[in-house]
C-alpha cells in the first residue's frame, strides 16, 4: 500500500517514504548548521529514525531514552514514564544533542525528554517524522503534520507472535 492508497483515517509510511523523510530532515538540520555531538532516540519509535538521521548527518555518537506513554492504540499512562536502562546524562553538559522520535502525538513525551536533556546541560534540538496538530510540544524539525493514525513500517504489523497467532513471550527463549 502506498501513501496515496491509505484509508482516509490512516497515514501510511512506507520504507521508501521513511528513507525520503529521514534524508529530508537530515538536510534541513545541516542547512540550519546544527551538527549534533550526539543523537538521542526516544525508544522505541525513535530508534530507527535516530539511526537513519545519525547516518545522514555523519554522527556516530548515539544514545536512547526509554520512555513509556502509549500502552496500546489510544491507551496511555497518566504521564510519560522513564524506563531502564538510563541514558548517561553525565556526558551531556555542553553537548549539542539532537533528540529524535517518530511522532509528536500529544507532545508530552517530547516535552519530558527535551526538559530532561536541557536540565542535564545539553543544547537540544528535536526532530520527529510526524507532528500531530494538537501536540503540546513542537519539534524543531518535522517532516509532515497529520491528524490521522500513522502506520510505521516497523510497527504496523505488531509482534511476530501476534502475527502468527501465538502468545506473546518476553523471554526470548523457545520451548
Amino acid at each position: 500500500m502506498t501513501h496515496d492508497d491509505a484509508p482516509a483515517d490512516r497515514e501510511i509510511l512506507t520504507w521508501d517514504g521513511f528513507g525520503a523523510a529521514t534524508r529530508d530532515l537530515s538536510r534541513r538540520i545541516v542547512a540550519d548548521e546544527f551538527i549534533p555531538d550526539v543523537v538521542v532516540a526516544i525508544a522505541r519509535g525513535g530508534l530507527l529514525p535516530a539511526g537513519a538521521i545519525a547516518y545522514g548527518l555523519g554522527v556516530k555518537s548515539c544514545g536512547a531514552l526509554n520512555v513509556e506513554f502509549y500502552t496500546g492504540i489510544g491507551t496511555v499512562l497518566e504521564a510519560p514514564a522513564l524506563l531502564p536502562p538510563d541514558l548517561d546524562l553525565g556526558y551531556l553538559p555542553g553537548k549539542r544533542v539532537l533528540l529524535v522520535d517518530d511522532v509528536a502525538d500529544s507532545g508530552r513525551t517530547l516535552a519530558l525528554a527535551v526538559t530532561m536533556l536541557e536540565e542535564a546541560g545539553a543544547d537540544v534540538r528535536s526532530v520527529c517524522i510526524y507532528t500531530k496538530p494538537g501536540s503540546v510540544a513542537s519539534p524543531d524539525y518535522s517532516w509532515r503534520e497529520t491528524d490521522r493514525w500513522i502506520d510505521f513500517p516497523w510497527s504496523a504489523r505488531g509482534t511476530v507472535t501476534e502475527e502468527d497467532g501465538g502468545a506473546t513471550s518476553h523471554t526470548g527463549a523457545s520451548a
